[in-house]
């Protein structure tokens, strides 16, 4: 019996635009559509399959674009709808595939639909959003319950109009849709099919696992003594009705076209809670993000404040979650940066100029060679790196870091007694952690800028622009970029390194994750060194014989060389090898 056809997201390799920071066509500091058509040759080159747009919908942009004001116009920062069709047309015609980035469990406060809701108690849209009056305790009035919002402080904000509170679970510029209301739900599917009659390929989906809250809306468990909001995840997070509510968008609108879906499932880490959302027979998404490998480094407190990792913690996390419910058809989302975390090369890699090309590489070979859909984010096939620590606090343009900022510096101010506190260890930590880092412009040459504008960039542009560009690297068969590219043609040609099992090699060596993958008749093995320092490597007591194995992947100029029994493996090295033709 033939084994079926793969569906084409699997192998596809997804490449994410922050459109802000990509590049800028018409000079006014801010990325924009036109940018992107400008590019679409090298993202081709690269070999890119589906580009994923982060929100370019109208937007006061108080969240970078996750505020959607109209969800069916472009934002004129970036373009017009037509300039989004030229984009698609210049897309389909090199053969790859366009995915958008819905935000559907909150809206702009300044969406008409909400403009609406608060205007009157009784405006028909009242009950799109979730209103609550307040609570009155020891005399004083305070919001409906205790949760604290995603971005700090209290989950609700008061609305002077009607005296009711909004819940907005991230910033009060971004109120929480009411998904227990029908009318919101076909509204939504709606939005939707505009989209995708338009000519869209599929969806990232925000948050998409929040949109269904707990009945009652409970108070969250006292866990931090320093405030009265509490983390209430546990009450938002796959609420009750969120599945019931996933399965009638597949059946409204993904179930009649050949879509890539992606759910980004925040606050999770429990495997059967995320499988619900996967796997095939429940007919709901193709795959999700989860952020157990991304919470790895993140202090309980902030994911802003940065703890130690093992190399033991990330293989058991990788290893978990390349083997889970492989029979059952659970698929992954391979990932390691994206706009909300900082650069792979400065987190798990060595960002340092002797290693940074090198771990860079190793790092693109961690990622090839593990079952799920690949996705890459803008400037991660340069190893662009964090912004150094030498910056101040007014470079950091995000949100999350400038509420967090402010929350410990009038906490320091309050317990101190006085205006002026020390926060140099929070800047440690922030150029470590911080979204901002995914978010300075692409580095494309080394003109003013990094040649992403003519004009004054919307956020500033990494310091190492000049020597650290693609101009540079393009040219250059030992660059990342190169690397890369070479990597991805790699991953295409051997179906064991997408669609293989996997099996971990010496779980106890605490500087090498090493792992066969086996598809039909071939064996692939991944040796990859994640510190500075040889390793020497014994392999005759993990594989069963070394002979047939051919090295198709390293990033040491080393082609050619033959597997052996006992290996070296130089500072952050990686290697590939497939043995073809062997009878299961």
């Amino acid at each position: 019996m033939s084994t079926p056809p793969h569906p084409w997201w699997k192998s596809a390799t997804v490449y994410q635009i922050y459109p802000a920071s990509f590049f800028d066509a018409n000079g006014d500091g801010t990325g924009d559509l036109a940018g992107i058509i400008a590019k679409l040759d090298y993202l081709k080159d690269l070999g890119v399959d589906v580009i994923w747009l982060s929100p370019i919908y109208r937007s006061p942009l108080a969240d970078m674009g996750y505020d959607i004001s109209d969800y069916e116009d472009i934002d004129s920062r970036y373009g017009t709808l037509e300039d989004w069709d030229r984009l698609l047309e210049g897309v389909h015609t090199r053969g790859m595939k366009l995915m958008m980035d819905l935000v559907l469990n909150h809206t702009s406060d300044e969406h008409a639909w909400f403009t609406a809701s608060k205007s009157s108690k009784n405006d028909p849209k009242r009950d799109w959003y979730i209103w609550r009056p307040g609570k009155v305790v020891d005399g004083v009035e305070l919001p409906p319950n205790n949760w604290k919002s995603v971005f700090q402080g209290s989950a609700w904000e008061r609305d002077p109009a009607t005296g009711e509170y909004y819940l907005h679970l991230y910033l009060s510029k971004q109120p929480d849709l009411n998904w227990d209301n029908p009318i919101v739900r076909s509204a939504v599917w709606d939005v939707m099919r505009f989209w995708v009659r338009r000519g869209c390929d599929g969806f990232r989906m925000d948050v998409i696992n929040i949109i269904s809250k707990t009945d009652g809306l409970p108070d969250a468990p006292l866990v931090d003594h320093t405030q009265y909001y509490q983390p209430a995840s546990m009450y938002f997070a796959n609420g009750p009705q969120v599945h019931r509510y996933i399965k009638q968008m597949h059946t409204e609108v993904l179930s009649h076209h050949d879509l890539i879906t992606v759910g980004e499932t925040p606050f999770t880490h429990e495997a059967s809670e995320l499988a619900a959302y996967v796997l095939p027979q429940n007919r709901e998404l193709n795959m999700v993000f989860h952020f157990e490998l991304m919470d790895i480094d993140s202090s309980s407190e902030s994911p802003l404040l940065r703890k130690p990792w093992t190399l033991s913690e990330l293989k058991a996390i990788v290893g978990r979650w390349q083997r889970f419910m492989r029979d059952d058809g659970f698929w992954n989302a391979v990932f390691i940066e994206n706009h909300d975390q900082a650069r792979s090369v400065s987190r798990f890699g060595n960002d340092s100029a002797q290693w940074r090309a090198i771990s860079a590489k190793m790092l693109a070979i961690f990622e090839i060679t593990q079952t799920g859909t690949l996705y890459v984010y803008q400037g991660q096939e340069l190893g662009l790196k964090n912004f150094p620590r030498t910056w101040g606090i007014e470079e950091y343009n995000d949100v999350a870091s400038q509420n967090y900022w402010n929350l410990i510096k009038e906490q320091r101010q309050k317990a101190q007694g006085k205006e002026d506190v020390e926060m140099s260890d929070l800047l440690d930590s922030f150029a470590l952690k911080a979204r901002d880092h995914a978010r300075t412009p692409m580095q494309w040459n080394a003109s003013a800028h990094g040649g992403f504008t003519t004009g004054t960039p919307w956020m500033r542009v990494n310091d190492d622009y000049p020597e650290w560009n693609a101009e540079q690297q393009i040219g250059d068969e030992t660059s990342v970029h190169a690397f890369w590219k070479r990597a991805l043609k790699v991953r295409k040609m051997h179906d064991a390194l997408i669609y293989g099992d996997f099996v971990m090699l010496l779980d106890a060596h605490e500087q090498v994750f090493a792992y066969t993958r086996n598809y039909e008749s071939t064996s692939a093995l991944v040796l990859l060194n994640f510190k500075e320092g040889k390793a020497e490597l014994d392999l005759g007591k993990v594989i069963k014989g070394v002979a047939g194995y051919a090295f198709v992947l390293g990033n040491y100029e080393n082609e050619g060389i033959g597997l052996e029994e006992k290996v070296t493996l130089m500072d952050y090295e990686g290697r590939v090898y497939v043995r073809e033709g062997l009878l299961n």
